[in-house]
């Protein structure tokens, strides 16, 4: 168990928005797949600091990883990134794992700084659905699987057809609704972290944890010899 921290659930907004959402309570077992160590217990407002100062500096190393809040567990750092091409395939691999063990499994980026969204959707092992948009060459290229409802339900909105290829997509009405719509597909699909609040159920302590990739690098700073 670890130390209790005197706190409870808050909205987490950051310039730059990269998160995983999983299913599920059991925090140890979601770190566990993501190969994630060495954590340490943290209040909401101080992993949103410190996950704001990572995405400004690109900083992989670590996540913060929330109590179980309305059912779900989630975590947050440019690690979680399902857009960039640093780490968008490893996080496929991993919320596919996740959604084998737990049933559903997404990852969002979402730039408050108007630089697009994206989304990818995950359950029982197979993807459902990745959508980028983000005004980035190739952005159609991530496409997989069919429109999700509320993807419909904008387009719909819009006047234009549910289904469409996102090769030939220029209909600038859709690609601006799109840029803003993580957070929409995030609360449709199951709990979005900008609308969490103390009356959000929620169980447990947020930890701040390593990444494999902060483990490489505090070991190849150990001393050799």
């Amino acid at each position: 168990m670890y130390e209790s921290v005197d706190d409870q659930p808050q909205p987490l907004s950051t310039c730059w928005n990269y998160w995983i959402a999983v299913s599920t309570g059991d925090q140890a077992g979601v770190m566990e797949i993501l190969g994630l160590t060495e954590p340490e217990p943290v209040s909401f407002a101080a992993a949103a600091e410190i996950i704001d100062t990572d995405g400004h500096n690109g900083y992989l190393g670590r996540v913060f990883v929330t109590p179980e809040v309305g059912g779900w567990t989630l975590v947050m750092g440019a690690w979680c990134d399902p857009y960039g091409i640093e780490r968008r395939e490893d996080v496929l691999r991993l919320c596919t794992e996740l959604s084998e063990r737990y049933s559903r499994a997404h990852a969002y980026y979402y730039s408050e700084q108007a630089d697009g969204s994206a989304w990818l959707v995950t359950e029982n092992g197979m993807v459902v659905r990745r959508y980028a948009a983000a005004g980035e060459p190739g952005d159609e290229l991530l496409a997989l699987g069919e429109p999700l409802p509320v993807e419909q339900a904008k387009r719909t909105e819009l006047g234009l057809p549910t289904q469409w290829d996102p090769a030939a997509e220029d209909d600038e009405e859709w690609l601006g609704a799109a840029f803003e719509l993580a957070p929409e597909v995030a609360s449709a699909q199951g709990v979005s972290p900008f609308v969490l609040t103390a009356d959000t159920p929620w169980s447990g302590v947020g930890v701040l944890a390593v990444t494999p990739y902060g483990g490489a690098i505090r070991r190849s700073s150990l001393p050799r010899g």
